[in-house]
C-alpha cells in the first residue's frame, strides 16, 4: 500500500511534468490548446506596425485568440470549412501566406546588391536628360471663354487672378500653376503649344485638348532634375526586387509541367 510520502512525491512529479505543457500554451479551449507561439506571432505583427510590446497588449491578444478559437470551433462544428466556396477562399489565403514567405526567403538569399542599384540609377540618370517646363494654365469649356480671357490678359489682367475661374480646380487655386514637369507629362496639343513659348509668354490663341480650351503661360525652363541616389535608393531596390521575383517565377514556370 502506497505511503503518504510516496503519494506526495507522485503529485509533485505530475505537477512538474505539466509545467512545460502549460508554458507552451496560453489557454486550452474545450480541450484544444492555444499555443504561446500564436501570441508571439501576433505580437510580432503589431510591433512591426509600430505598437509597443506590453503586458496589456499581450493580454488583449490572448483574449482575442481565445475568442477566435471559440468561434472557429463552432464554425467547424457547423461544417463551414467543408463548404466549397469557403474551401477555395481558405486555399487562396494559404497560398498567399506561403508565397509571401517563399518570396521573402528568396530575396534574403538573393539580395539586391548596392552596385547593381547604382548601375540601375546611372542608367535612369542617363535616360533623364532633357528639359523640364514650369507652366501655368487656365482651362475653360468654350473657345469664346478662352478668347475673352486672352483679351483680359492683353489688357493687363494678372494670369494668376484669372486662373481662379479655371475648370481645373487643383491648379486654379494655385494661380494655374502646374509645377515643373517634362513635356511628355502633358497631352500633345498642350505640350506642342507650351514648348513653342518663350519664358513669360502665354498662348495668343486658345489651345484645344480633350479637356477643353487652355490658355498656357510658360514661366521658365530648366535642365531635367534628377534626384540623388540616396533619395531613390529605396524605390530602385523595390523595383529590382520585384524584377528578381518575376524572373524567379518565370524560371519555375518554364520548368513546370502545365497541361
Amino acid at each position: 500500500m502506497m505511503n503518504l510520502k510516496t503519494a506526495r512525491l507522485l503529485v509533485l512529479l505530475a505537477a512538474s511534468a505539466a509545467i512545460p505543457v502549460l508554458a507552451q500554451n496560453v489557454a486550452v479551449v474545450n480541450g484544444k490548446p492555444v499555443p504561446s507561439s500564436r501570441v508571439d506571432a501576433m505580437v510580432k505583427q503589431m510591433v512591426q506596425q509600430g505598437q509597443q510590446d506590453t503586458p496589456e497588449m499581450r493580454a488583449m491578444i490572448k483574449d482575442e485568440l481565445i475568442n477566435r478559437e471559440i468561434l472557429t470551433q463552432e464554425a467547424d462544428r457547423q461544417g463551414y470549412a467543408n463548404r466549397p466556396e469557403l474551401k477555395n477562399q481558405i486555399e487562396l489565403a494559404r497560398q498567399s501566406i506561403v508565397i509571401r514567405a517563399l518570396a521573402q526567403e528568396y530575396l534574403t538569399k538573393n539580395p539586391v546588391k548596392d552596385e547593381d542599384m547604382k548601375a540601375e540609377y546611372d542608367k535612369f540618370k542617363g535616360q533623364s536628360k532633357g528639359k523640364e517646363y514650369h507652366a501655368r494654365h487656365i482651362l475653360v469649356e468654350k473657345e469664346d471663354e478662352a478668347k475673352a480671357i486672352i483679351t483680359k490678359l492683353k489688357g493687363g489682367a494678372k494670369f494668376e487672378d484669372l486662373a481662379k475661374a479655371s475648370k481645373d480646380p487643383g491648379s486654379g487655386a494655385q494661380g494655374g500653376d502646374l509645377g515643373w514637369a517634362p513635356q511628355d507629362a502633358f497631352v500633345k496639343p498642350f505640350s506642342d503649344a507650351m514648348i513653342a513659348l518663350k519664358k513669360g509668354e502665354y498662348t495668343a490663341a486658345p489651345v484645344q485638348t480633350q479637356f477643353g480650351y487652355h490658355i498656357i503661360k510658360l514661366e521658365d525652363t530648366r535642365d531635367a532634375q534628377v534626384p540623388g541616389f540616396e533619395e531613390v535608393k529605396g524605390q530602385i531596390a523595390e523595383s529590382m526586387q520585384q524584377r528578381k521575383l518575376q524572373e524567379f517565377q518565370q524560371d519555375l514556370k518554364k520548368k513546370a509541367k502545365i497541361q
